[in-house]
């Protein structure tokens, strides 16, 4: 049986500002005070894992000792079976040290020429506490990649990924819509289910 969250402080073992409001969003219901890594000034880990389960636990492993709080990691990323998974792990990598994710999007695009366009996106979490227990869950959405990049909503690949069932990006769909269908809202629902 997974362990519930009773604590009233988390943070979140992330310095990208996109991810932080997403998670804090889906959060919210909860009222949960959330603090980012990033704003507590603590480093970020050097992404080692082979998967996006073992890099999100080690992200939130490395923020709960660093604060003494308990802390949620997220690792996801756009996965193409024609490109042998990638970007997968290393989706945020593509975007380089500037997180230039349009950049990202022109590399996904001539990778794949001609390729077969479906996608799915992966989000893993980690949820960890300051005495080293972790609960982790696994959520994917799927879909293709559509081509020029449409909308200005939410970050990293959205604009170029149609999820399943729409005609619409999620670069173009509503945030609150979108908190309901995405990968990460698939594994928020196993987290809340399981720990709160």
């Amino acid at each position: 049986m997974a362990r519930k969250f009773t604590e009233n402080k988390l943070v979140i073992a992330s310095h990208n500002p996109g991810k932080v409001r997403e998670i804090s969003a889906l959060l919210a219901p909860f009222e949960v005070e959330v603090i980012s890594a990033g704003a507590l000034g603590l480093p970020e880990p050097e992404e080692t894992g082979m998967t996006f389960l073992e890099n999100a636990e080690m992200k939130a492993r490395a923020s709960a000792a660093g604060a003494n709080l308990p802390a949620l990691a997220d690792d996801s990323g756009l996965v193409a079976p024609a490109l042998n998974g990638a970007p997968g792990i290393y989706s945020a990598r593509w975007a380089g040290p500037d997180k230039n994710f349009d950049r990202a999007m022109d590399r996904v695009k001539k990778e794949l020429g001609a390729g077969d366009p479906a996608a799915h996106f992966t989000a893993a979490l980690a949820l960890a506490w300051p005495d080293g227990h972790v609960e982790r869950f696994e959520g994917k959405v799927h879909g293709r990649l559509a081509w020029p990049k449409r909308g200005d909503q939410g970050f990293g690949y959205d604009p170029i990924f149609i999820p399943d069932g729409y005609d619409i990006t999620f670069g173009e769909m509503d945030p609150g819509h979108k908190h309901t269908i995405s990968h990460r809202a698939n594994a928020f629902k196993q987290l809340i289910n399981a720990c709160f």
